[in-house]
């Protein structure tokens, strides 16, 4: 188990895809995931809050950054 599953039962690990070398895809349809890598304003948390190497930091961002594009994420808060 890597270092990625921090948050705990139902985190993460329905974003992703794993295998024995690590994670190979981070899916940007689903937002719920996404979202918990993101700071209430909108930031992506960094690798060390996430537990991520630099290969996957990259994949987390790319597919929040289509999620925003395709209208799945906002590109800031609301409450602003």
């Amino acid at each position: 188990m890597s270092r990625f599953n921090r948050f705990g039962p139902g985190g993460p690990t329905k974003t992703t895809i794993k295998s024995g070398k690590g994670i190979e895809y981070v899916d940007w349809k689903d937002v719920e995931g996404l979202r918990r890598m993101m700071t209430p304003n909108g930031k992506i948390y960094g690798r060390k809050r996430l537990g991520t190497n630099a290969r996957q930091q990259r994949m987390v961002a790319q597919a929040v950054k289509r999620a925003r594009f395709m209208g799945l994420l906002p590109f800031t808060s609301a409450t602003l």
